[in-house]
């Protein structure tokens, strides 16, 4: 195929790989190759980039121009796409048969043919935007001086707006219009950059050597103890840290390939990348998640220079610091006053980060702990030596107005990031907690005493809801803090079932450690420390309703805090403001224990107003409100004794919703005795009641908002995160009675909860409720972090479920083994799916012995793991017994000819398959020939074998079989090694094979 009828067939997929990320600057990249190959002349340059027309409109008018062109130009265009596109953008299109050594001699030519300044320029053009970005001011020194430029020619480059490659294209742009006095010049000023350094730029260069050192040293000894939820204790960064797991943000598709774990230089790396343009990533994860010590590790790698090699100077920013920052500041303030102070020539070195922004990286924390969320109305701001208040620059520094082309990190729990800031992000990564792996790691580090590490986890295995709570770095580190309270409660009733029991534990440890030095612990410990419980639960509250994690002195008085209460280790000194201000600051271990003495208040205090907990469950029914991402607790506490002055203050949604969750736990039965000697025993069954209560509307909410289903489809629910988060809320009552009231009124068939961020706790909690659902339902959790333990949660409810959909959720085979087992013992158990997981031939055997037990099993897809023929001829021997199968899946795997040759073997005599799919696996003629007879002699009605190795000798085996079955409907044969000849011609011989 010609390159000419490359470029018209694939017209529609060049457009979008250059224009899915929404920045021109594949475009104009593209645009200066053809420009120096000598494809298009000045006024076709213009003619295609006119900056009041849309990039896809410019792109358009580009595919339309080298059309016209002739095949040469199109086959040099489509060269230009393959240089310029990264591998992600680039799949899947077609570039026929340019090469690189072809470009360079079209070149070399080119070369050859032009002598002038201008053209020399015009030649050079992808060299110089290069090689010039770095040097754009001394460039603009160069021309002023010579009279070629004026200082409105330099204004006009260096607009705040352009990035440096742009700016570097407005320079070329503007001197070609200067005529070749002004190109001589340029090109003089780039030989001396290129060979002859000046001694400014030395003295320069050692300047910022000298701060880049005085950097590293405040970096490292900011980060080398653990900053969250160690505040009791130091423990050193470098022992304790343990790798959460990372994941893209993006793994929506079925069409993804797998992908390696991410590690920590991922997260600043190419991998993922979906907006080159733009610079900020996003790190999200839930509450004590471990974002923050993500964070930290990466500073202290780069200051003693092991990772992050590509980044000369790296400011770290904590957001909960500066929203206490209530005067305006400039950039450079910003980044010299709270990260590190240059010993001298400050002006300087900031000028060398406003002229090499792709050298810096900038770390903010806790984007959710920002007292104000962004919008498109937020102040725009690109003057680096202007003040303004510290959102508009945070705001403005994330989208990209301010400090272009400076890489930015970003952590923030999920629900704090809306989609006018997602506009803006390159990309986005999950922190997913720990794996298994990971809390075995971590309990080990912490644990120097091997024999107290067994212990501890030979307790975690032996209770699975603890060690599913445990994946959530915070509960690792409280379980392993409170190890003796937890080796000392046993199995059975006693020992910790829920998050609350978690929390209970820590605030028993706490206030042990206090009273044995006092010898007065008792059963009443609750009562006996009631008075400190009270007063963090005051301060707790109140910060919470006015999105305040840092405490002055002050505020710790107003709410009866006392010197002793401090001593009890909960709120720790705030080192960062307090070393910068004569008075100290204090601050809770974590956000999550700040909720959990928010909750401990609003069920202690005897005076609270009896409508705090239903507004306290409220927000949830405004999270579907667009722009809905704060509640304000203010107006639950208005009437409340000891409440907020200014009640119109925000609180994050999530804060509440984890303070209504330690509210309906400490609520449960099981806590009522250790609360009763605290709070009278009617006041108690009236919180608890109306906790119920509450729980029960939000769940009828979420019932009624069920659509009727479309004529011939299965009544369904599409749960929301909501939904989820009162699932949790009936779980840490541990009621079955509340439990089974809940679930009375669902009447689906399929219960949807993908993208919902649930990990094993989260499944714990499910499998507590829906196992009372009174008629079987589909459970599709795709696209979360299930995990293995996770599985191993799910299985109370697994009698309950008809399906079950596990798509992309990190399970391997020691997983899917448990699974199965309960499976088989489960009557309505017929459908599962498990595309994009991590499974092996190790699990193949356990499947192959569900087919053969289960004759009602109907569904089987193992998609995009990691199964050969090993695996396939294991799965044969199931479906050679089986009766029943209608949908088998194995797409994306590494089965081969054998494989598909075993499949098809032990299928040709099924009656009841329907579909197939062997899509992506390596199969060739031998496989398509096996298979044929699968279609002669079943009911098949799918055949799909996209993306393999046949050639026209299988297709003419498929076709042969075809002829004696009408009722197949289609066999999928894209992508396979077919010219487009023979593609016609067999389309035409038989319409039901689809190219």
């Amino acid at each position: 195929m010609s390159a000419r009828q490359l470029v018209l067939r694939q017209r529609a997929e060049l457009l979008r790989a250059l224009c899915c990320g929404g920045s021109s600057e594949g475009l104009e990249s593209v645009l200066d190759l053809l420009l120096s190959w000598g494809m298009l002349f000045w006024e076709d340059y213009q003619n295609v980039l006119v900056p009041c027309r849309g990039l896809c409109a410019n792109t358009r008018v580009l595919l339309d121009l080298v059309y016209t062109k002739g095949d040469e130009t199109c086959r040099l265009l489509l060269a230009a796409f393959k240089q310029v596109l990264p591998e992600a953008q680039r799949a899947g299109l077609s570039f026929g048969n340019c090469c690189t050594a072809d470009l360079e001699n079209t070149r070399d030519d080119t070369k050859e043919l032009h002598g002038t300044a201008i053209q020399t320029l015009q030649t050079d053009r992808p060299d110089l935007v290069r090689r010039l970005r770095d040097h754009i001011e001394g460039a603009l020194e160069a021309l002023l001086h010579t009279g070629s430029f004026t200082p409105s020619d330099c204004d006009e480059v260096q607009l705040p707006v352009y990035t440096p490659s742009q700016q570097t294209r407005r320079l070329l742009d503007q001197v070609r219009s200067k005529g070749e006095p002004a190109a001589k010049v340029l090109l003089q000023y780039f030989q001396q950059t290129e060979d002859h350094p000046s001694p400014s730029n030395q003295e320069l260069l050692a300047k910022c050597l000298s701060y880049q050192k005085k950097l590293r040293s405040t970096v490292s000894a900011q980060s080398h103890f653990l900053r969250t939820y160690g505040g009791t204790s130091s423990l050193s960064l470098e022992d304790i840290y343990t790798e959460g797991q990372l994941e893209l943000a993006q793994g929506g598709s079925e069409a993804q390939p797998q992908t390696g774990a991410l590690g920590l230089e991922d997260v600043v790396g190419l991998v993922g990348t979906l907006n080159q343009e733009a610079d900020t990533v996003l790190v999200s994860g839930d509450a004590g998640s471990g974002k923050s010590t993500l964070l930290q590790r990466l500073h202290l790698l780069w200051a003693r220079g092991a990772a992050l090699h590509d980044f000369f100077l790296l400011f770290s920013f904590s957001c909960r610091r500066l929203s206490s920052v209530q005067r305006e500041l400039s950039l450079r303030e910003l980044l010299f006053l709270h990260c590190c102070w240059p010993d001298g020539d400050q002006d300087r070195i900031f000028q060398f980060i406003l002229d090499h922004p792709h050298l810096i990286l900038f770390t903010f924390d806790g984007l959710d702990e920002l007292m104000q969320s962004f919008s498109d109305s937020e102040q725009r701001h690109c003057c680096p030596t202007q003040c303004a208040p510290v959102p508009t620059l945070l705001f403005n520094l994330l989208q990209g107005s301010l400090m272009k082309g400076v890489r930015k990190v970003v952590t923030s729990r999920p629900e704090a990031v809306g989609p006018t800031l997602k506009r803006y992000l390159r990309k986005e990564v999950l922190l997913k907690g720990f794996s298994p792996g990971g809390i075995d790691c971590f309990v080990r580090k912490y644990h120097r005493d091997p024999m107290v590490a067994t212990r501890v986890l030979e307790c975690l295995r032996s209770n699975t809801a603890l060690l599913g709570l445990c994946h959530i770095p915070v509960f690792c580190w409280i379980v392993s803090k409170c190890y003796k309270e937890l080796l000392g409660c046993g199995e059975g009733e006693g020992s910790p079932q829920t998050i609350t029991d978690v929390y209970l534990m820590i605030l028993q440890h706490f206030f042990q450690r206090r009273a044995s030095q006092r010898n007065t612990m008792g059963i009443g410990w609750v009562q006996e420390h009631q008075d400190t419980a009270l007063h963090l639960g005051q301060l707790a509250m109140e910060g919470l309703g006015a999105s305040c994690y840092i405490f002055t002195g002050t505020e710790l008085q107003k709410c009866g805090v006392t010197e002793e209460d401090i001593c009890m280790g909960f709120l720790i000194r705030s080192k960062d403001l307090s070393s910068s201000t004569n008075c100290k600051h204090y601050e809770f271990l974590h956000i999550t224990m700040q909720c959990f003495f928010a909750a401990l208040y609003i069920v202690l205090n005897n005076n609270s107003d009896r409508s705090t907990i239903p507004k306290l469950f409220q927000p949830q029914d405004k999270q579907q409100q667009p722009g809905f991402h704060r509640a304000c607790l203010g107006h639950c506490l208005t009437q409340q004794e000891g409440a907020l002055k200014e009640a119109n203050k925000a609180a994050e949604t999530p804060n509440l919703q984890i303070t209504a969750t330690f509210v309906s736990g400490l609520l449960a039965q099981r806590h009522r005795s250790l609360l009763l000697l605290s709070c009278p025993g009617p006041t108690l069954d009236r919180k608890s009641k109306q906790v119920v209560t509450c729980l029960s509307k939000g769940m009828q909410k979420h019932f009624k908002s069920i659509p009727r289903p479309v004529e011939g489809e299965k009544k369904s629910m599409h749960a929301m995160p909501g939904f989820v988060w009162l699932i949790k809320c009936i779980h840490e009552m541990q009621d079955s009675r509340i439990a089974r009231d809940a679930m009375a009124k669902l009447e689906v068939e399929h219960l949807k909860l993908t993208y919902c961020n649930i990990g094993p706790g989260e499944c714990t909690a499910l499998a507590y409720v829906l196992q009372h659902l009174r008629n079987p339902v589909g459970l599709q959790l795709d696209y979360n972090y299930v995990g293995d333990v996770g599985v191993e949660q799910l299985l109370p409810c697994l009698h309950v479920c008809h399906s079950v959909y596990l798509r992309h959720n990190n399970i391997s085979d020691d997983g899917i083994r448990k699974l199965i087992e309960k499976g088989i013992q489960c009557e309505h158990f017929q459908k599962i799916a498990l595309f994009n997981n991590k499974l092996t031939d190790a699990c193949t055997e356990c499947f192959a012995h569900l087919l053969k037990m289960k004759h009602n099993f109907l569904s089987l897809r193992l998609g995009n793991n990691n199964i050969t023929a090993a695996g396939a001829g294991q799965l044969a021997e199931g479906l050679r017994f089986n009766r029943s199968l209608q949908f088998l899946g194995l797409w994306g795997n590494k089965i081969g000819d054998k494989g598909a040759e075993a499949i098809a073997n032990a299928l040709k005599d099924s009656q009841t398959l329907v579909w197939l799919s062997l899509v992506d696996n390596g199969v060739g003629n031998a496989g398509a020939c096996a298979l044929a007879p699968l279609i002669k002699n079943s009911t098949l009605e799918e055949l799909w074998l996209t993306k393999n190795c046949i050639t026209r000798t299988g297709v003419e085996c498929l076709i042969l079989a075809l002829e004696s079955n009408n009722s197949v409907k289609a066999v999928w044969l894209k992508g396979n090694e077919l010219s487009p000849e023979e593609v016609e011609e067999m389309t035409q011989r038989e319409p039901r094979l689809t190219f």
